[in-house]
């Protein structure tokens, strides 16, 4: 390792500031994965074996899958855009941005925009770009890069962000995280409203459909891509899923490995730039397809890294990551990588050198920690071994290159007797002699401390007779002690099914879903509702549902007359009932349906709800303006109980999914967990959600 990389490792370790808030992350986020993973419904190694066979698919098909995409999103009406490396990604970007004559960019968390440099170089050509999700926001004002993928701050205390914002922002010192998020929102909220240019990533890329897909919790990411008249969008061309049922198992997967939710906040399907009767939304989209190395990557021995959804749950089981830190995986020359931990320490060799990031790889435990955590089952230790042995470069004559003279010596000699069955069979007899010889003095002997384990480890005890000859007369031993490992180790989330069991397809439900409007789909949906923070009111409606609707009428009245509100932003009126937006300007109250960033509460309809995760399903189009639920601090929506479904998977194969220029899922109100993992509500979304659920009589 570098010089500079072991400067980190002691700097990081000997900082009790750091070590406290790294410890704080991970024990949080495990615990929250832990629940999260538990209401799956189903056994979490085999749905994690589902995603890993899907992504490998996708990846082995990654040409044909990425041609079918590109016509579909052309088709669509976005702008498609191919760059071969970092440099012509950031060109594109400059350029679209010249074109538009912009000055101001917005832009929520995407991981592409670090790895290509996008911040630094818009910059330098005289644009200001204004990081808009709250860690990104906090470690940009601090002048430092994220230190964790999906917590860019995770490295900081409150008081360190308090003194942060009492200089850059020059509001009074304070360590209250819901007042440090209320002065994000104030300052960020006019970003959004002037921004020329929103810049966003993409989760996920639908084959089928064209459509992008974008999860976040805050309400920033639906700001940049729904505000703004140019989006952009940076995706890894290997982010695609053939199609929405693939979807639908990604996003089981992502947000529970993520930040132990089942859903995120916000997750937006974008099909389409704004059409024709649209009221809200980007007139000009854009997407930049970012090889930067994957390609190279698939045809490479780390082809599996591939598979990542950049959850980052492996860098919080890691054990070296929890001790030292994203900030702490620098080259050799001292350049940080965007891309930390263990899949981190795979990738960053490929897309910036293995010749300076490949010492990453040497900073873990190989404990497969990082393999039980990732929701794909990707085989992290194997592939860090692979990069340790030259990872895509791969070159024999290269291998031993950076390796001590005495190690490699001893690699080539083992390597020599290895290959050749015979050699190998005398080396295994004279080793089993030499270690009879020496056991009474085993307890004493130590290997030479250079090596890293004189410190601590004994020579490992003989065993009783060679390997060659317990195997050829039967004896098994190793497979009695594996399974005494398991009874007395089982493993979280695995079954007790056998290793070769699980190559087997998994056994679907043969129970057939409930009906949408199923009275236990709507106490699920409010149950859940209620635990995200919303609120649930039942109101009864003639069975035609386009009748009379007295309880909603008089419900929204009382709730807007309490929070002494006279002007709403809504839905147009054939969204909902007849009487409801007639009832509410009889008693006085100002209906507009455009934007205003100074109406506190907005109305919207629902085309569907989701029991299994208390979401909306908002869709854009003529009289449904997104910024209804965006914009104002209080969301009130109408939903009727014969549009709750049981899951995600079944509402995404609505019509109106894939017909609408965009569609937003909607889970409660907008949140956080940047400053110290301390849950607070209301960002740049809305604070409150409430739901008016329509029963028929």
């Amino acid at each position: 390792m570098s010089d500079q990389f072991h400067k980190n490792i002691r700097s990081a370790l000997d900082n009790p500031s750091l070590q406290a808030a790294l410890d704080a992350n991970a024990i949080r986020r495990l615990n929250a994965n832990q629940q999260a993973f538990a209401s799956l419904g189903e056994d979490l190694q085999v749905v994690r074996q589902r995603a890993h066979e899907r992504r490998v698919r996708t990846i082995e098909n990654l040409d044909f899958f990425l041609e079918q995409f590109i016509t579909q999103v052309k088709d669509n009406g976005i702008i498609v855009h191919r760059a071969r490396d970092a440099q012509q990604a950031v060109q594109i970007v400059l350029e679209i941005a010249q074109d538009n004559q912009a000055k101001l960019i917005a832009k929520s968390k995407t991981m592409v925009s670090e790895e290509i440099g996008l911040n630094h170089i818009l910059e330098a050509a005289g644009l200001r770009v204004v990081e808009t999700d709250l860690g990104e926001y906090i470690v940009q004002l601090r002048g430092e890069r994220p230190s964790h993928i999906i917590t860019p701050a995770v490295h900081l205390r409150r008081a360190e962000v308090g003194q942060t914002f009492h200089e850059k922002l020059n509001i009074p010192y304070t360590q209250d995280v819901p007042t440090l998020t209320a002065a994000a929102r104030r300052v960020l909220r006019e970003t959004f409203l002037t921004a020329d240019i929103g810049i966003s990533g993409v989760n996920f890329g639908v084959v089928e459909s064209g459509t992008l897909c974008l999860v976040t919790n805050e309400g920033n990411g639906r700001m940049v891509t729904t505000l703004p008249e140019v989006h952009i969008a940076l995706m890894g061309i290997e982010r695609l899923v053939p199609t929405l049922d693939d979807l639908a198992l990604m996003l089981a997967l992502l947000p529970r490995a993520a930040t132990g939710q089942k859903i995120t906040v916000y997750t937006s399907l974008i099909n389409s730039p704004r059409r024709a009767n649209d009221p809200d939304g980007a007139n000009q989209r854009h997407l930049v397809l970012v090889d930067n190395g994957r390609n190279r990557m698939r045809e490479s021995p780390l082809a599996e890294a591939l598979l990542c959804i950049r959850c980052g749950a492996c860098l919080n089981a890691c054990p070296v990551f929890r001790e030292i830190g994203g900030h702490a995986y620098v080259s050799k020359a001292g350049e940080g990588s965007p891309y930390p931990g263990p899949i981190g320490s795979i990738v960053s060799p490929v897309f910036f050198g293995q010749s300076e990031f490949g010492q990453l790889a040497r900073a873990s435990s190989l404990c497969g920690a990082c393999k039980q955590a990732c929701p794909v089952d990707i085989d992290l230790p194997k592939l860090l071994l692979r990069v340790r042995a030259g990872g895509v470069e791969m070159d024999p004559s290269q291998a031993l290159k950076n390796v001590p003279g005495g190690v490699a010596w001893g690699l080539r000699l083992f390597t020599w007797l290895a290959t050749n069955p015979g050699r190998f069979a005398l080396a295994e007899k004279a080793g089993y002699i030499f270690s009879r010889i020496f056991a009474p003095f085993s307890r004493w002997l130590r290997l030479p401390s250079f090596t890293g384990w004189g410190y601590s480890k004994d020579m490992p005890s003989p065993a009783g007779r060679p390997f060659r000859e317990r195997w050829s007369t039967g004896e098994n031993r190793s497979s009695m002690a594996l399974s005494t490992f398991r009874k007395e180790f089982p493993i979280q989330g695995r079954s007790s099914e056998t290793i070769q069991e699980k190559s087997k397809p998994p056994e679907r439900s043969t129970q057939e879903p409930r009906p949408p409007g199923d009275k236990d789909l709507v106490k699920r949906f409010s149950k859940e509702l209620i635990t995200l923070g919303g609120t649930f009111t039942y109101c009864q409606i003639d069975e035609d549902g386009k009748g009379s609707s007295e309880d909603l009428v008089r419900y929204i009245r009382e709730f807007l007359q309490d929070r002494e509100v006279a002007e709403i932003q809504a839905w147009d009126w054939n969204q909902f009932p007849d009487d409801l937006l007639p009832g509410l300007q009889a008693a006085g109250i100002h209906v507009v349906n455009q934007p205003d960033s100074e109406i506190k509460i907005g109305l919207t309809g629902a085309l569907a709800g989701i029991a299994e995760t208390g979401s909306l399903v908002l869709p854009s189009g003529p009289g449904r303006p997104l910024t209804a639920s965006l914009l104002p601090e209080i969301h009130l929506a109408v939903l009727r109980a014969d549009t709750i479904y049981e899951n995600l998977a079944q509402v995404l194969n609505l019509p109106d999914i894939k017909e609408s220029a965009a569609v937003v899922l909607v889970s409660g109100p907008s949140r956080t967990g940047d400053i110290e993992m301390t849950h607070t509500i209301g960002v740049h979304g809305p604070v409150e959600v409430h739901v008016f659920c329509l029963i028929a009589e």
